[in-house]
């Protein structure tokens, strides 16, 4: 029977952990990714994976702007293989980080930087799009082209919903058409359309004026007949539910009390109560905000409409959710 000395049976241990650690590794690259395309607006790049030890078994990708050789910063959602040059990356140059994956970790390789982003070929607009129609819930607006120069071919169209001031536009789910139907979630808010030009070099896009601020119903002249008087007494939160206390005034005998929440950021949702009162009445209404308003800081926003369309003015409160 062979004897072996504590000495060799350490040493054949620390053999069999060393090749065992040089064969659990983390992928390592040994070619850089690369980018390919034409750095254009409009255009499309896409990056290789490079190449790899360790037998990467998936990729991710992070696409960036730079400003110079080592000051990059990632492009928010820009996380496929390939990426749309944007307006916003014209003066740059960009690059591509691909991180490959195996069951023992993870490690991340940068590409080429491209060449400095240009202004795309295309159509080129000499006087802006124009939105046709009025401002007013249930209307529908028509998206005018505008003027264009390279005689494009075909037209795309995004619409979006602006606040009163015509800034802080947020895209409209599935707004795509050369028409739209204003919603009650629009409501006093403004509306814009971009319009994207293509023709065979290329395509470009601008963008319409606001429309005027949406309201409910266009008003009707009725002689005598006053404005509805709001008042917002208090907001309170109970479980998931807000409360709104509000005092009424009107003479007309039934008015609708428009409430309507909203977050930076994010599309406006806006429901209707109705209140009857010949006089003044105390009223409380409550719901239950969308989930993407059940976070941070929201703003509730009430106005009172008569059936002429005369309105109160807008009152609003901020909540913070805790």
């Amino acid at each position: 029977m062979k004897r072996y000395s504590f000495a060799a049976v350490i040493a054949a241990i620390a053999a069999g952990v060393l090749a065992a650690a040089a064969f659990a590794a983390a992928p390592g690259n040994t070619a850089a990714p690369q980018v390919s395309g034409t750095p254009q607006v409009g255009e499309t790049l896409t990056v290789s994976n490079g190449t790899w030890s360790g037998s990467p078994t998936s990729y991710g990708y992070q696409w960036q702007r730079c400003t110079s050789s080592t000051s990059c910063a990632s492009i928010a959602g820009a996380t496929q293989q390939s990426y749309t040059v944007r307006s916003a990356d014209v003066g740059h140059t960009l690059r591509a980080t691909v991180t490959a994956t195996n069951a023992d970790g993870s490690s991340t390789a940068n590409s080429n930087q491209t060449a400095t982003v240009a202004v795309g070929k295309g159509p080129t607009n000499t006087a802006r799009p124009v939105i046709l129609g009025d401002a007013f819930v249930g209307e529908l607006l028509t998206a005018g082209n505008g003027r264009w120069t390279g005689d494009p071919t075909s037209f795309g169209y995004r619409w979006f919903q602006c606040n009163s001031a015509g800034g802080s536009c947020t895209a409209i789910a599935g707004a795509t058409g050369d028409r739209y139907r204003v919603r009650l979630d629009d409501l006093y808010q403004t509306i814009r359309v971009a319009v994207t030009a293509k023709n065979a070099e290329g395509q470009r896009s601008a963008t319409s004026d606001s429309t005027d601020q949406v309201q409910l119903v266009q008003p009707v002249q009725v002689a005598g007949n006053n404005a509805p008087r709001l008042t917002f007494i208090s907001l309170k939160r109970l479980g998931s539910r807000l409360y709104a206390r509000v005092r009424v005034c009107d003479d007309s005998g039934r008015i609708s009390l428009v409430e309507r929440d909203s977050k930076t950021g994010q599309l406006g949702y806006v429901r209707k109560y109705a209140v009857t009162t010949t006089s003044c009445v105390n009223a409380t209404r409550s719901w239950t905000p969308a989930p993407r308003f059940r976070h941070g800081v929201m703003r509730v926003s009430l106005q009172a409409v008569d059936k002429s369309g005369k309105r109160s003015g807008i009152t609003s409160r901020s909540f913070r959710w805790r």
